[in-house]
């Protein structure tokens, strides 16, 4: 126990060490910083125009009694000036060059027919008047005219109701939550379970570049080292996910408007329970990419050649991301629940199950004892291929290489 943590520590030491790991890590943060703060940086460079659009109204006829007054309080985004005289189309030309308006309309009224002309500079990329536009100008008139009609307070809200849309289905277990959301939790936990394991291969790469690892040998067993630089990098990964998130609630809670993150995502179903066994799956799922990665790492020798040495494992991660992303479309499907218990997707998929309410706790402890069997395996072949492979300089270990390393008796040192 006392091997292991010396390696887990000196693993953490070095990563923090590490001036591209710091580097990154604090671009990322930055990137959340300044993402989160997009609002502010917009509403700063609008400062000029909290008036809005400054949108000339032309009523000589007096065709809205007076109604367009209050255009300016129904919040939609423009300045409107109102005229209640006669102005001609080469005095409006001359007021949009001026830059005193931006367009304008014309009310006109012909028979039973009110027409609105809608005057712009340049109209190749207008195909109409805004739809915006168009309801604001319609609802109006059509209030005034119910207005002269004398109905009761219960008459006028009968003719306009407040429809309320929801959505329901027929499936036995009903969907929760936010499928934005939980698309965003899986690719989180992807990110973090990636490449934390990723770290694990390029650490025993350079090692072995440095000849560290030689020394390693000599003083530990090589399952020592597998597991320690697994639990160190872990520690690492954990850290760095932990930062992440805390950046990014404080940026969420500070810089962001009030109610605008709960119009986009639905963090109703974001309970203990939910956060314990993401956290679970987060361990699994990075324990059983890091043994995989810990192989690839022992079989090259050259830091150029780790790329191509982890591409296999990177397919796999990325079929099983995949697999649990796209099923999310239709998470009461039996692929989404293959997903879910297939080791190397379930890790991403089976908290968005838990997270829609979908997921029976025999399904979870399915999925668990799945991974915990998948870890056990691929930690047992690739220890012993790692103990053989580690001091390999010469050409990269082949799939024929391993197996026989797999096979051979000679694993003592184990």
């Amino acid at each position: 126990m006392r091997d292991l943590w010396t390696v887990a520590s000196y693993t953490i030491k070095d990563m923090f060490k590490k001036k591209t790991f710091l580097i990154s890590n604090l671009i990322i943060l930055i990137i959340i910083v300044v993402g989160f703060n997009i609002p502010n940086i917009l509403s700063s460079f609008d400062s000029k125009e909290i008036s809005g659009t400054k949108e000339l109204i032309v009523d000589a006829e007096n065709i809205y009694e007076g109604a367009l007054n209050n255009l300016n309080s129904t919040g939609e985004g423009y300045n409107f000036i109102i005229e209640n005289k006669e102005i001609s189309f080469d005095e409006i030309k001359q007021k949009i060059e001026n830059e005193e308006i931006e367009d304008a309309i014309i009310i006109t009224k012909e028979d039973n027919k009110i027409k609105l002309e809608y005057i712009v500079e340049d109209a190749t990329m207008i195909n109409e008047v805004p739809e915006s536009l168009q309801n604001t100008f319609v609802n109006l008139y059509t209030n005034l005219q119910l207005s002269k009609l004398n109905l009761s307070k219960e008459q006028l809200t009968s003719l306009n109701p407040n429809f309320e849309f929801s959505l329901k289905q027929t499936a036995e277990q009903e969907v929760k939550g936010n499928v934005f959301a939980m698309m965003i939790l899986s690719l989180v936990l992807f990110y973090a379970i990636y490449f934390c394991a990723y770290q694990v291969s390029a650490s025993i790469t350079t090692e072995k570049t440095s000849k560290i690892i030689e020394t390693l040998v000599t003083s530990t067993k090589p399952r020592t080292i597998v597991l320690g630089k697994t639990i160190g990098i872990g520690i690492v990964g954990i850290i760095q996910v932990l930062v992440i998130v805390t950046v990014a609630i404080v940026c969420a809670k500070y810089c962001l408007p009030e109610g605008l993150l709960e119009q986009v995502l639905d963090l109703s179903q974001i309970t203990p329970k939910l956060a314990i066994l993401t956290f679970i799956y987060f361990i699994l799922g990075y324990i059983t990419f890091a043994l995989l990665y810990a192989l690839t790492g022992s079989t090259v020798s050259k830091p150029e050649d780790i790329q191509s040495a982890n591409g296999p494992v990177a397919i796999i991660a990325v079929i099983g991301f995949y697999l649990s992303y796209f099923t999310m479309m239709n998470p009461n499907s039996e692929l989404n629940v293959f997903a879910s218990i297939f080791p190397f997707s379930s890790p991403f998929c089976m908290p968005f199950r838990i997270m829609m309410g979908i997921a029976t706790t025999s399904q979870i402890a399915i999925s668990i004892a799945v991974l915990l069997i998948t870890i056990f395996v691929i930690a047992n072949i690739s220890i012993k291929i790692y103990s053989n492979a580690i001091l390999n300089y010469g050409s990269r270990v082949t799939l024929k290489d391993m197996i026989k390393m797999y096979k051979s008796k000679d694993n003592n040192n184990i």
